[in-house]
């Protein structure tokens, strides 16, 4: 007797994502066990001394006397913020400007696309640190030298991904956009980018992540600049590791915020787009 393969009971609703709260409370649960690992290893146990591996209350103690406190790092965090984020916004800016037209040029020619999109390509694989010695052997040790590698960064991914997006439009809108009378230039802005918008984000995501690496590897070599970087080398310096820490904590607290904001604004394109259910 043969068995019929089984079939999928399409009467039964798919699964649904879980909402927001729920996923917020993972995470806040999460942060709280590692709060408490934390805690149990540097305060109860003391597998460490304070000076190798500070507990979170001293951690915290830097936070508060670098943002709002009063004491040796009085007010210096807050500074260091405000002009690491001077940076890598104004280079996150021009690197999405750049990459933009630079994707959108090798999107709409071909041998463009094969030669500029196969050296960025490899360029993609080499480290932000490596970098570094020529932006400083070519602008000199400034903020020039730091602003010329988170661009270079940020571009790279802007531009492969804008490229990649618009090469992967389906092919029909390319036909329906030449029906309508699109041609060149006017068929990629018109058709083929809002079609690769949500291709587009995802890629606008990464460039971020590689800006903000590169913008705090740049700033450990500029002395006396306000910058987050500036308060590692500094941590670094005074063997203050609960410094080094609370900086390693802000660090990547606004790198997280701004790639969530990056993700509900790609999730809200891609639900527009029918490409996501709501949660």
């Amino acid at each position: 007797m043969t068995t019929l393969p089984h079939k999928t009971d399409l009467s039964q609703p798919a699964r649904r994502p879980p909402s927001r709260w729920r996923v917020l409370s993972w995470q806040v649960l999460g942060l709280a066990l590692i709060l408490g690992a934390w805690w149990l290893v540097t305060d109860v146990l003391k597998l460490y001394p304070a000076y190798v591996f500070p507990g979170p209350r001293s951690v915290w103690t830097e936070i508060s006397y670098g943002l709002w406190g009063s004491g040796p790092q009085d007010g210096k965090l807050l500074s260091a913020i405000g002009g690491s984020l001077r940076r890598v916004l104004t280079g996150y800016a021009a690197a999405v400007l750049l990459g933009g037209v630079a994707g959108l040029l090798m999107g709409a020619w071909l041998p463009l696309r094969a030669t500029l999109g196969a050296y960025l390509t490899g360029l993609q694989s080499v480290p932000s640190i490596a970098f570094v010695p020529f932006a400083i052997l070519f602008f000199g040790l400034n903020e020039r030298a730091v602003l010329f590698v988170v661009i270079l960064e940020g571009f790279i991914p802007v531009a492969l991904a804008v490229s990649g997006a618009l090469l992967n439009v389906p092919p029909t809108l390319r036909v329906a956009g030449r029906t309508l009378g699109a041609r060149g230039m006017g068929l990629t802005l018109r058709v083929l980018l809002p079609a690769a918008l949500p291709n587009v984000l995802t890629g606008l995501r990464t460039a971020w992540s590689f800006a903000w690496r590169a913008l705090v590897g740049g700033e450990l070599l500029i002395a006396g600049a306000r910058s987050l970087g500036e308060q590692l080398e500094v941590g670094r310096n005074t063997a203050n590791v609960g410094l080094v820490l609370a900086t390693i904590l802000i660090i990547g607290v606004i790198g997280g915020l701004f790639d969530a904001a990056l993700r509900a604004l790609e999730g809200r394109v891609r639900r527009d787009y029918g490409l996501e259910v709501h949660p």
